[in-house]
């Protein structure tokens, strides 16, 4: 039986969803970070359980040929990228071999399994971030959360972020510090400034910058507008966005328009996508379209057939199908989102799409149509049983799904296979390079009775 402080020698053979490596020792599984297959590590037992253990390197005895030398001085703070000790290559295997290891082990299926998406770029490839604020040595600063925690590691310049990001953080920090706006601080419910998130356009360039604060502080920011928009003329858009709950949830539901529109726009397979602050957008675009261009094969649309698509966000899914099809129907629970992707439909002449606000599963069984295929892109939870029972009872011809999170893609393609419908071929995709998330496209087609 492994002891706590215990020094153990071994290999690691395997990593985990989470990014663990996985090596063994007297029988019981030992889970270490920051490593690679193929290390052979001394490593410091630091927590033992019934099953498995928790262990840290002490030394890399012989490092595995995935090795490579991070890039990112402060990755192991911030815990956003947990591979960017490996190198690109040995990701995708790992990510490929999550997704294959969900439908086997969890749904119990056996599809097949088309060739892992890797992505073209794998830095400075996010169009979204949000930066909490906090104050260090009296001084505002920007950055993100460190791994299970709300203490932010102080971060203007992350490789996953386009350059001009960390030059507006630095403007806009400079001008927070200069006129001494207060930060917002969790534990008492006091200052102002909360976060600052930023969007850009992949194609148009675009940017909007959002400041969540806890008040309306309009007449103290006028002047950083004024500035901000001159050394960065592609801003075409500053909102103020007030959030006075005492909450760990970002954004509030008022938004003030500080400077030019209430959107910026982009480009999305083909289509001119407009953009709000409380809009869901996909954060890395060009990947979204290699993802997009794989569920439209999946669904392989006729021009007679009606698609349904469900948690539609701002449309960019099916508007990406309209033309192949006779109609498209969207479904989102964000009212701004509809709004959008009413928009959006609008500014691209497609007049075969419609789009309704609600909870999917409860919205599509009002509808009351028969649609020939059905595409789903549920949140990391995935889809309830309600909505799954609802989906599989109008017995569309196939079900695309498009996942952020293979383990419960997995769960929910078990419970769609149980009500008749053949899970045939699964895609893992890397839509976030060198972190640990993982997308994965499914097909399910009704098996005939």
């Amino acid at each position: 039986m492994l002891e706590k402080n215990q020094f153990i020698n071994a290999e690691i053979t395997g990593i985990t969803s989470e990014g663990n490596g996985v090596c063994r020792a007297d029988g019981m599984a030992v889970f270490v970070s920051d490593t690679a297959v193929g290390d052979v590590c001394r490593i410091k037992i630091v927590k033992v359980l019934k099953n498995y253990a928790y262990g840290i390197i002490d030394e890399i005895i012989t490092p595995s040929p995935d090795r490579i030398i991070p890039d990112c001085p402060v990755y192991k703070k911030c815990g956003g990228c947990i591979f960017r000790h490996i190198s690109y290559e040995a990701e995708c295997r790992i990510k490929n071999d999550i997704v294959s290891d969900a439908f086997k082990r969890i749904g119990g299926l056996n599809p097949e399994f088309e060739d892992f998406i890797k992505a073209d770029k794998i830095s400075r490839y996010r169009n979204k971030a949000q930066y909490p604020l906090a104050v260090i040595d009296g001084k505002a600063v920007c950055g993100f959360f460190a791994e299970r925690s709300h203490r932010v590691i102080p971060v203007t310049d992350c490789i996953l972020q386009p350059e001009i990001f960390h030059d507006i953080l630095e403007t806009v920090l400079e001008y927070i510090n200069s006129h001494k706006i207060s930060v917002y601080s969790e534990s008492t419910n006091t200052g102002i400034m909360r976060h600052i998130y930023i969007r850009q356009g992949t194609y148009s360039s675009e940017i909007m910058l959002c400041l969540v604060v806890r008040k309306d502080i309009s007449r103290q920011l006028a002047g950083l507008c004024r500035n901000i928009t001159k050394k960065f003329p592609d801003i075409k858009s500053i909102v103020m966005n007030i959030n006075s709950e005492k909450t760990n949830v970002i954004m509030g539901k008022k938004c003030i328009i500080l400077f030019g529109n209430d959107t910026i726009s982009d480009t999305m397979c083909g289509n001119k996508i407009e953009i709000s602050p409380l809009s869901f957008y996909q954060v890395n675009t060009v990947q979204a379209e290699k993802i997009y261009r794989k569920a439209l094969e999946f669904a392989d649309p006729s021009s007679d057939d009606i698609i349904v698509d469900l948690y539609c966000g701002a449309g960019t899914i099916g508007l990406s199908m309209a033309h192949n099809v006779k109609k498209i129907i969207g479904v989102e629970i964000i009212p701004e989102a509809v709004e959008n992707a009413h928009k959006n439909s609008l500014v691209n002449n497609i007049e075969n799409a419609e789009f309704y606000c609600g909870d999917a599963g409860k919205v599509f069984k009002k509808l009351n149509i028969t649609p020939d295929i059905i595409i789903i892109d549920p949140p990391r939870k995935g889809c309830t049983p309600e909505t799954v029972r609802t989906i599989a009872e109008t017995e569309p011809k196939k079900i695309v799904m498009i996942s952020c999170n293979p383990a419960t893609a997995a769960r929910d393609a078990k419970i769609f296979n149980e009500f008749g419908y053949e899970v045939t071929k699964v895609c893992g995709a890397d839509f976030f390079p060198r972190t640990r998330h993982v997308e994965c496209v499914v097909l399910m087609s009704r098996v005939e009775k």
